[in-house]
C-alpha cells in the first residue's frame, strides 16, 4: 500500500559549484511524484565529500512507497543509518578519519510532511507570507546562540559558523533529529545547503519565495548567493503544496 498525499506537489531544484570551489560536494533529491526531497552537503575539507552526499541522495531516492508518515520516516531513518555505516567502512578502508555529509530530508504523506536532519543544511517554511526555519543547525555556533551567548547577527558572522556537530559518516551511530508538520494549502518549503543560507538573508528568502514561482525560485536564490561571492557550493530545492479541494470553491454570481 502506498502513501497518498492529499496535496498536489510542485518543486524544482538547483545545485551550483559556486565561484570558489572546484568540485560540487552538494547533492539533492527532487521527487515530487513520490513526495521526497533532500539536500546533502559533503563535508568541506574532508576526503571525497561528493561521494558521501551522492551516496545519501541515492539511498533516499530508493525509499519504498509506504503507507503513513511514521513508516516513511522510519524507512528514511533506517536507510540513513545504513548509509552512515557504509561511509564509516569506506573511511576505514581508505584510512582517513571520516567521509561525511550533512542531510536534510522532507517527506510528504497524507496531510503531513515529516522531516529529519543532521548538520546545518536547513528547511524553511513560508506560510501565509511568514517565513519560519523548521530545522535547527547542529553546529557549535547554533549551540552558543541557543544558550544566549550569541545574537542572531553574531552567529551569522562568527568565524566558527561552519563547524558542525553532527553528520552522516561522522560517528559510528548517526544521531538524527526529526519532526512533522500538518501541511496547509499554499505552503512553500525551501531545503538548502549552508552555501545558500550563509549568503542569503531570511528577509531575501521570504521575499523570493513569496514573489517568485516555485519552479523559478531555486534559480533566483542561487543567483543571489553567487552574486555575494559564491564562496561555497550552493543548493536550493523549493517545494509547494496545493490542496485541490481548497482551490475548488463554488462561485456565486447572483442574478440581477
Amino acid at each position: 500500500m502506498t502513501c497518498i498525499s492529499q496535496f498536489r506537489w510542485a518543486s524544482a531544484a538547483r545545485s551550483d559549484t559556486g565561484r570558489v570551489r572546484d568540485i560540487n560536494e552538494d547533492a539533492c533529491l527532487d521527487q515530487p511524484q513520490y513526495g521526497r526531497w533532500a539536500v546533502a552537503d559533503g563535508m568541506g575539507g574532508h576526503d571525497v565529500g561528493d561521494l558521501a552526499s551522492q551516496l545519501v541522495i541515492e539511498t533516499l531516492g530508493q525509499l519504498p512507497e509506504r503507507a503513513g508518515i511514521k513508516h516513511c520516516m522510519a524507512d528514511a531513518r533506517a536507510r540513513l543509518q545504513n548509509a552512515n555505516r557504509q561511509l564509516r567502512e569506506e573511511a576505514s578502508r581508505r584510512q582517513v578519519q571520516r567521509i561525511g555529509t550533512t542531510v536534510v530530508v522532507l517527506l510528504a504523506c497524507d496531510r503531513f510532511c515529516g522531516y529529519l536532519w543532521a548538520g546545518d543544511s536547513r528547511i524553511y517554511l513560508l506560510r501565509q507570507g511568514q517565513l519560519r526555519q523548521l530545522t535547527r543547525d547542529h553546529s557549535q555556533v547554533e549551540a552558543l546562540r541557543q544558550s544566549g551567548y550569541l545574537t542572531e547577527e553574531e552567529a551569522r558572522n562568527h568565524p566558527a559558523h561552519n563547524i558542525i556537530t553532527r553528520a552522516v559518516g561522522a560517528t559510528d551511530h548517526l544521531d538524527l533529529d526529526e519532526d512533522a508538520i500538518e501541511v496547509a494549502d499554499g505552503d512553500v518549503f525551501l531545503l538548502c545547503s549552508d552555501g545558500l543560507s550563509n549568503e542569503v538573508t531570511d528577509a531575501e528568502i521570504q521575499q523570493t519565495l513569496a514573489s517568485v514561482d516555485c519552479l523559478q525560485a531555486p534559480d533566483e536564490l542561487v543567483d543571489i548567493a553567487l552574486a555575494r561571492g559564491g564562496r561555497d557550493n550552493i543548493t536550493a530545492v523549493v517545494v509547494q503544496a496545493e490542496d485541490p479541494q481548497a482551490s475548488d470553491k463554488t462561485l456565486l454570481n447572483p442574478a440581477p
